[in-house]
Formats: structure tokens, C-alpha cells, sequence
């Protein structure tokens, strides 16, 4: 039961909770405790990383979880990050057997990883000798041992991709354990700047760990399980309200990724969603199986884009922990591209194919919502991954934003980062700085944006000049297929990518010789609405 009075919104728990009502107020500063313990614990990561991917593009997230590894909050950090975590953690919690002081690295995308550069260290929160919950964080790293430099290649099987690191305790008893840290050292192509940035992930735990135990020591343990449980029914409950104004029905789309860099065009994702009042079932049916190239994805990263669409569709007063998504079911085929098998190649499926995802997802519930759903944004991240040539070790990975699609209330926003990546760019005194590059031109790309009622956002241009021989690799998307308008709005234009003005292939690999230049124009987002 619940009610809302002029005396505040009050809360009947479940018989779980064991406890008769908690006030909003309360639950309110509880809700606002947790999620400002992930916020440190991302200050603390951003603050003590060395590499610029980092430290300066804010590649990372951080969240807090229960003992039984249900969300309990996050940082307004990545979406592919946090989503695949708050899939994917229950599993990770019953596969080990947790102790005080420990903790536990992973990137393996088939073990709730999303790809290999994503690197997750989990610390348990014990009082005397009780679990209570996990911190977790995850960062994105242009050196995890890859051979090509920026560990984004175009593989075919997981393996060549860089290490793989299934879970395992790197801290033991609050003691380093050697073995697993020169085995990751003696993988790496710049071991020195990656194991700063894990001792920054560490840091970033152990914060986390502290401020834990400050919330449990100011509460008790009995008083943080009710609360806990109140707060996951209290999501429940205004989630369940939210998403039960959607219509009742069946919503299809089907939107397809321009290739997989091995030479198959044209891959279809299918979606079909079926809204029974608060319940949701999302069915990606008919989608391709997995491919050759790299843009297949596992399922954490598949629901990682479901969460983040619904996600958006709620109140921004509704906590972001588990019982915010339970209304919500996936199926996927196993082998399929959105639930790939191993050793399936994974490097883009988490940066490209989650972006299309979200363009499936949107597509088919525009029927829906009209008034609520954006034309496509610029899906991709356009990925550039480059390092050097002559193996002086160095790394670099950037994503680059584009435009976003018009809606109905509001025109794209340009040069964003759009949906299912949210970092910042490097800036270019970094980048200078830091690597062999020159920026000559960086700014909006005039016109990009598809024209509408309110026109799509606009992309942007990069150009680099290398300094030195260069080993690039580019993982884009949108450079076949333009970003859809929607109401009778136009699409955005597609992007390009050129060395020397030659025109290049969404996905390649190339040398790059001192003195040659990259142009990279993103696309923009489509528009919403005839003009």
C-alpha cells in the first residue's frame, strides 16, 4: 500500500523490510548517502589515474551493490558500464566465496565483463564478520595487452583482443597478490601508466570500502538491510507506475549495423517489445547470429542498452537500483549478435552495437511514444585506437561525439556524446602533450544535422597530423546507413573517415607515416517533424 498525504509520501514495505513505514525524508537522505559514496569513489578514481583515457576522459564507473549483488546505487557515469554491472553482478556474487579485504579483478565479456579493455575490480563490505554488500568499479583502458596499440583491433576471435582475465582475487586479505600482478604487467604494452591507473581503481574501492562502513557504523546492519529494502520497493513501486503509462501492445523495429570489418554488410538487429501494463518483455528474435568481425556483443551489454532506454523513460527521482528494472525481461538467442557465444569477438559490440541497440529500442517504441521518443542520435562512438609503430609503448583511445536526433519538445544537441557512452573528449593540450599528434582542426560539422520541425544536432570534425609512424585502427558506425529522422524529419548525414583525403572504411587498420593526416567527420543526428 501506498499513499501521499500533505505529511510526505510514506511507504508500506514488503514483508521482507519487517518494518512498519519509513518516511520520504529518510529514505530520501539514504537513497542521496549511497549514491554520493559512488560519486567519491569516482572522484577518487578520476583524481589518482595517471592515463589520459582516465584521467581526463572520465572513462570509468562506479557502484554499490547489496549482498546478494542487487543495484543499490551509482554515479552518473557510463551506461554501458553500469548496466552490464547491474545485469551481470548476482552471478559474479555467488561464483566466489568473499573474505574481508579482498578483491576481485574481471574482464572477461562472458563472465560479466563487456569487453576487454573494460577492466571491473569488486571489493566486499563485511562488518565484523557479516557481508553487507559490494563496491565495484569499472574503467576503460587503452593498454590491456592487445597487439594492435589502443587494444581496439579488428579481431575475429576474443583472444586477440588483449588479456582476458576471468575473476579472480588480485587482493588477498588486503595484501597484493604478486603472482596475478606481474602476470598482468608482463601482458601490457605500457605496463608502468596501466598498473597506475589499477592502483587508481584500488584507491577508488578502498574509498568506497570506508565510506560503507561509515553508513553501516551511523545506522547498524539491521537498520541498513530495512533500508535497503525500502529503497528497492520504493523504485519498484514508482517504476512500475511509470512504465505502466505506456500503452498496451506490440512495438517491432528492426535498424542494422553498416558492417563488421571483415566483409558482412548490413547486419539486422530485430526487437520486439510487449507491453503488458508495468511488465515489459523485450524479444530480439530474428536478429543476425553473431559474425565474424568484432561488433558482436555478450547480454550484459544487450541489457545494459534495455536499461538505459527504459531507464530514460522514468522520473529522475526514482533511485537507480535494482528494483527500478525488475518489470523488465530479455531474450536474446544464444550465438545471436546480441548475445554472442565465445570466442566471439566483442572490442566493438560494446561501443557500437550497444548505440544500435539503443536505435532499435527507440525505433519500435516511437509507436508508442511519439511525443517522447528522439530521432536517432549519431550512433556510434567513433572510435579511434592508436598507438606507436616502432613499440615505445604508447596508447591511445578516444571516442568523438556527434549529433543527437530531434524530438518533439526540443532540437538535437551537437558534438555530444550521445547515449550509451557518456565521457568527456581528451582536450587537446593533453592530447598534444601526451602523444605524438597535432590537432589542425576540431569544431561542429555545419549541416550534418537532419533538417525537421526540430532538426537533428550536428556533428563534429576532427583532423590530426601524426608526428611519428602510427598503428591506427577505426571502429565506426553510421558511415552507410544515416541516422533515421522520425514524424517526417530528415536523416543526418552518415560519417566519413579519410587519410590524406582518401576516403576509408568504417573499420580498418592502417600505418599511418609522419606527416599524414586523419580527418574524421561524425554523423549527425537525424530530425524530428516535416519542415
Amino acid at each position: 500500500m501506498y499513499s501521499d498525504n500533505s505529511r510526505g509520501f510514506k511507504i508500506q514495505l514488503s514483508q521482507s523490510a519487517k518494518m512498519t513505514d519509513i518516511s520520504a525524508v529518510e529514505l530520501s537522505i539514504f537513497a542521496s548517502r549511497v549514491a554520493a559514496i559512488s560519486d567519491e569513489m569516482g572522484a577518487t578514481l578520476g583524481c589518482t589515474a595517471l592515463s589520459p583515457n582516465i584521467r581526463d576522459r572520465q572513462d570509468y564507473s562506479c557502484a554499490l551493490f547489496d549482498r546478494q549483488g542487487r543495484l543499490l546505487g551509482q554515479a552518473t557515469h557510463i551506461p554501458v558500464h553500469l548496466g552490464s554491472m547491474a545485469y551481470a553482478m548476482a552471478d559474479l556474487v555467488r561464483q566466489m566465496d568473499w573474505l574481508a579485504g579482498d578483491m576481485v579483478i574481471l574482464n572477461d565479456p562472458y563472465m560479466g565483463g563487456t569487453h576487454l579493455p573494460d577492466v571491473t575490480m569488486i571489493a566486499p563490505v563485511f562488518t565484523d564478520s557479516n557481508l553487507v554488500g559490494f563496491v565495484a568499479n569499472r574503467a576503460h583502458y587503452a593498454d590491456i595487452g592487445a597487439d594492435s596499440p589502443g587494444s581496439m583491433p579488428l579481431a575475429t576471435r576474443l583472444e586477440d583482443e588483449g588479456l582476458l582475465i576471468k575473476p579472480v582475487r588480485l587482493i588477498k586479505a588486503g595484501t597484493i597478490d604478486d603472482q596475478h600482478w606481474q602476470w598482468i604487467a608482463g601482458h601490457l604494452r605500457n605496463p608502468e601508466l596501466s598498473l597506475a591507473d589499477l592502483q587508481a581503481q584500488i584507491a577508488s574501492n578502498q574509498r568506497g570500502v570506508a565510506r560503507f562502513r561509515d553508513l553501516l557504523n551511523a545506522m547498524g546492519e539491521a537498520e541498513f538491510d530495512r533500508r535497503c529494502e525500502a529503497l528497492q520497493d520504493y523504485a519498484r513501486h514508482l517504476a512500475a507506475a511509470s512504465l505502466g503509462r505506456i500503452p498496451v501492445g506490440v512495438y517491432r523495429f528492426t535498424d542494422y549495423l553498416d558492417d563488421d570489418g571483415q566483409g558482412q554488410m548490413d547486419i539486422p538487429i530485430c526487437v520486439r517489445i510487449e507491453i503488458d501494463n508495468s511488465k515489459i518483455k523485450v524479444d530480439f528474435s530474428g536478429t543476425s547470429s553473431q559474425v565474424a568481425g568484432n561488433v558482436n556483443c555478450p547480454m550484459s551489454v544487450t541489457a545494459a542498452a534495455v536499461y538505459y532506454v527504459f531507464r530514460c523513460l522514468l522520473p529522475g527521482q526514482i533511485p537507480n537500483c535494482a528494483g527500478a528494472l525488475e518489470s523488465i525481461s530479455m531474450s536474446a538467442e544464444p550465438g545471436s549478435l546480441v548475445n554472442a557465444c565465445h570466442p566471439a569477438a566483442v572490442a566493438a559490440g560494446n561501443v557500437e552495437t550497444s548505440m544500435r541497440l539503443v536505435d532499435v529500442l527507440c525505433g519500435a517504441l516511437a509507436a508508442a511514444l511519439p511525443e517522447l521518443i528522439p530521432a536517432a542520435g549519431q550512433g556510434t562512438m567513433n572510435n579511434i585506437a592508436m598507438g606507436s609503430s616502432d613499440g615505445d609503448g604508447w596508447d591511445y583511445y578516444e571516442t568523438l561525439g556527434g549529433g543527437s536526433g530531434g524530438g518533439a519538445r526540443h532540437p538535437g544537441l551537437s558534438g555530444r556524446q550521445v547515449h550509451m557512452t557518456n565521457t568527456l573528449n581528451t582536450p587537446i593540450e593533453v592530447l598534444e602533450r601526451n602523444y605524438p599528434l597535432r590537432i589542425l582542426r576540431y569544431g561542429l560539422r555545419p549541416g550534418s544535422g537532419g533538417r525537421g520541425q526540430n532538426p537533428g544536432g550536428q556533428g563534429q570534425v576532427r583532423e590530426l597530423e601524426f608526428l611519428s609512424a602510427t598503428q591506427v585502427c577505426l571502429l565506426t558506425e553510421r558511415r552507410r546507413r544515416p541516422p533515421w529522422g522520425l514524424n517526417g524529419g530528415a536523416p543526418g548525414q552518415t560519417g566519413c573517415n579519410q587519410l590524406d583525403g582518401a576516403e576509408l572504411p568504417a573499420k580498418c587498420e592502417f600505418e599511418a607515416a609522419a606527416g599524414q593526416r586523419l580527418l574524421i567527420e561524425t554523423p549527425g543526428g537525424g530530425g524530428w517533424g516535416a519542415v
